[in-house]
């Protein structure tokens, strides 16, 4: 991926978030989004070897749009000012599934991130289940040094008071407050424009999130 001819037309993007200046760069848009949908086959093909049960779209398939759903938003932008991919190990790309995400985009929009967000009432119960019977073993991961130097922790929304069945003071009540299970891995754009391999660090970070995702897979099946 030529990341600085991205962030250059991605930064035009945000200050012009409008159909005719997007038609008129369709052609350099095509270009780069051809060079990401490699870079996602790459992410793909790796990731299957660090997380065999991976099931969901193969690279370019579990690509985002750049075009946003309008039709129930008060933000009326019609583009999306990043690029962004979703691996999951559910049989399709929406974020119901534990998962690896990478997000690029300037302004501090870089990201690499994993686990799964706002999971519906029986996961979430699932994995409060999980947290409850093997706590020790999420802890352990959480806690591994490649997980500490990128994620630094557990992230996501969390519940002010404990959830209900469980007692305030249950010894992982933090950890059952959360209402999303997710890391992430935030990069400046100084970081992505000078790194050496970015393709080969997005594995690398994802190799210390995959014990994350198989709890969390492991908690809901």
């Amino acid at each position: 991926m030529q990341l600085k001819p991205l962030f250059a037309f991605l930064s035009g993007l945000i200050k012009h978030n409008e159909r005719p200046w997007f038609q008129e760069r369709k052609a350099t848009y095509d270009q780069l989004r051809a060079q990401f949908e490699e870079d996602a086959e790459f992410w793909f093909r790796e990731l299957a070897k660090l997380d065999p049960v991976l099931a969901g779209p193969e690279g370019r398939k579990s690509i985002f749009r750049i075009y946003r759903d309008v039709r129930f938003s008060n933000n009326k932008d019609p583009y999306k000012t990043h690029f962004s991919v979703y691996f999951t190990a559910g049989p399709g790309k929406e974020v119901d599934s534990p998962g690896y995400y990478i997000q690029l985009g300037p302004n501090g929009n870089t990201m690499i991130a994993g686990g799964l967000y706002m999971p519906d009432k029986n996961q979430l119960a699932a994995i409060r289940q999980e947290i409850d019977y093997n706590a020790d073993d999420l802890k352990a991961l959480l806690t591994a040094p490649d997980f500490q130097r990128y994620f630094g922790g557990l992230g996501g929304d969390k519940l002010k008071k404990s959830p209900a069945n469980y007692s305030v003071d249950h010894p992982e009540i933090e950890l059952l407050k959360h209402k999303s299970f997710i890391a992430t891995y935030q990069m400046t754009d100084a970081e992505v424009l000078s790194h050496e391999d970015l393709r080969a660090h997005v594995v690398e970070v994802f190799r210390a999130m995959v014990p994350f995702c198989q709890f969390l897979r492991r908690a809901v099946a």
